[in-house]
């Protein structure tokens, strides 16, 4: 059958995009590629021609994000700054993440479903690691594991928080600031 010409051609950006909506209004499980394809006035058929499954299909949504916070990490982690800015710098980069992609931090940190963390391990573990070797390398003093651990928890918590009450960084960046000079006097 020839495509329409009128309908612009389904690229899997589109999939995605319509996908990460879906799937934070709705819950992962709560979500078929049927309900994507009819939010993108398409056949599901057409969503396998990219994708393989609804898994992979979140799968390719959760590396493309983990990527883009890995970009903000090394974009801090390659400026000429003393290493305590770098290390307030890789903080507050994580809650401006987290902040200003509010649906892509959701999707990645805060879906509740056993499949879906269970097949989405690797790239958390990657990027976890950068930042915890992140903080062991640029602190004055030698962190513990559980240090580490509970300054990620405190930014984790501190953009959870913030999620739903506002639309992105700038609205709290004081207190942003001020969490994560709390958070360094334990660490420089």
């Amino acid at each position: 059958m020839a495509r329409d010409a009128s309908k612009p051609v389904l690229t899997p950006n589109m999939i995605m995009d319509a996908a990460r909506d879906l799937f934070v209004k709705n819950g992962y499980q709560q979500v078929s590629m049927r309900q994507i394809a009819k939010e993108l006035g398409c056949s599901h058929g057409a969503l396998y021609y990219h994708f393989q499954s609804k898994a992979e299909l979140f799968y390719a949504l959760v590396k493309e994000y983990f990527v883009l916070l890995e970009q903000e990490l090394d974009h801090v982690l390659e400026q000429d700054i003393e290493n305590s800015e770098k290390l307030e710098q890789c903080m507050l980069g994580y809650i401006k993440f987290g902040l200003n992609h509010q649906s892509h931090y959701e999707i990645m940190f805060m879906l509740k479903d056993d499949e879906v963390r269970n097949f989405i391990n690797e790239e958390p573990i990657k990027v976890y690691d950068k930042f915890a070797n992140a903080l062991y390398t640029l602190s004055n003093q030698k962190l513990q594991l559980k240090d580490i651990w509970s300054i990620f928890l405190s930014l984790h918590g501190f953009v959870s928080h913030y999620l739903s009450h506002i639309v992105g960084y700038d609205e709290v960046e004081g207190a942003a600031i001020d969490h994560v000079k709390f958070l360094l006097k334990g660490v420089c």
